[in-house]
């Protein structure tokens, strides 16, 4: 597959590269120890036309396309992959799920003020009892008149704390399953409405994370996205879009590891030579290389089937599959690589560590991108 980028890509990837490094960086360890969301940052990000790259211009997006989104995610994700995540969400979930989904009545609504970075998404459909088994909604959409009245807990929310706009899948009725699920649109400050507790995370310490509560929340019919039943289905294609963002930002994660073991090992002497010239050290840093080379290809096969309106769910799943699992590769091989050093919060790789691990757990854990996988394979 022909990977030569164009210069609108080139252009995207080296703005990324350059915000990353010249505003993010500024601040990143102090976020992460603080677990501070970067309000700021977000609304810069919404300024560039990141916060709703894919969406058409007409709807105040920048109107570009899935590969120019994954090398800006990449680039952002090996600064801050904090910020790479609450991107994601934003773009992946929320805009691609309003713009492909929509009526034009809501987008004009909802998709200018969230493509424009004006105002902030999150997507709702885990819950304490439905994480991989996603279809077990427990929260529930009781129709009343014209409106729908929701109640329940959605957890592990990100974005959930500082979203303006929520998407919500809730239970019509049950006894359905899955076919008995449907997408609200739900607005920051409804009654019933609510934020509950925040989580207290391992890594990705300034995205916040948080529960959601809906406590007899009233909801207008015309939140609703797509028909009746309905929203199972638009949570699994929007999530298929979701793993390209993932796996981009599992893939910035492993860039950055490189990137930090080559730089140490040039620098670092042991023995009276740099540790460079160990054949163990340049083993390591050969495999990293070649491990994410072959994630980033994965992930771009992935975005440039979506770009050309072709299935690209399994392909999705294999890059985010290989890509989170390389991550934590490389994270823990930088560590490896930089000693004593690596296990402390002075040098960053401990924090790509941290980071890294969740990219194998949300938006679909490993375990679930395999079935998915087999599933393409044995049908």
């Amino acid at each position: 597959m022909n990977f030569a980028f164009t210069e609108t890509q080139l252009l995207i990837r080296e703005t990324a590269r350059k915000f990353a490094e010249e505003r993010l960086s500024i601040d990143s360890i102090e976020r992460d120890e603080n677990e501070t969301f970067p309000h700021e940052l977000v609304k810069e990000l919404g300024q560039l036309g990141f916060m709703g790259m894919m969406v058409p211009e007409k709807w105040e997006g920048a109107g570009l396309d899935t590969v120019s989104y994954v090398l800006a995610i990449e680039e952002i994700s090996r600064v801050d992959a904090s910020v790479g995540v609450i991107m994601s969400v934003n773009n992946s979930l929320v805009c691609f799920g309003v713009e492909k989904y929509a009526t034009v009545d809501q987008k004009e609504r909802f998709l200018c003020d969230l493509a424009s970075g004006r105002k902030l998404g999150a997507f709702a459909l885990s819950e304490p009892e439905a994480g991989s088994d996603a279809s077990n909604q427990h929260t529930t959409a009781t129709k009343d008149g014209n409106d729908y009245i929701l109640n329940g807990t959605k957890n592990w929310i990100t974005n959930g704390s500082t979203a303006d706009i929520v998407l919500v899948m809730a239970s019509n009725d049950r006894s359905k399953g899955s076919k008995g699920i449907s997408t609200f649109i739900v607005e920051k400050g409804t009654p019933g409405f609510n934020v509950a507790k925040k989580e207290k995370k391992l890594g990705i310490r300034s995205s916040d994370t948080v529960s959601l509560s809906f406590q007899d929340c009233r909801v207008s019919a015309g939140n609703r996205i797509g028909a009746e039943g309905e929203g199972f289905r638009f949570a699994m294609k929007t999530l298929e879009g979701g793993r390209i963002g993932i796996a981009s930002q599992a893939l910035g994660i492993a860039q950055a590891s490189l990137d930090a073991s080559v730089n140490y090992a040039k620098q670092r002497k042991a023995f009276d030579r740099p540790i460079a010239d160990l054949q163990a050290i340049q083993f390591k840093i050969a495999e990293m290389a070649v491990n994410t080379e072959a994630a980033r290809s994965m992930t771009l096969k992935a975005a440039v089937l979506k770009d050309s309106e072709r299935p690209f769910g399994p392909e999705a799943s294999m890059a985010k599959l290989f890509a989170s699992k390389i991550a934590v590769q490389a994270a823990l091989e930088a560590i490896q690589i930089h000693g004593g050093y690596g296990y402390v919060r002075e040098y960053l790789v401990e924090r790509y560590l941290r980071d890294a691990k969740i990219t194998e757990i949300y938006e679909g854990t490993s375990e679930i991108q395999r079935l998915v996988i087999a599933r393409s394979l044995l049908k």
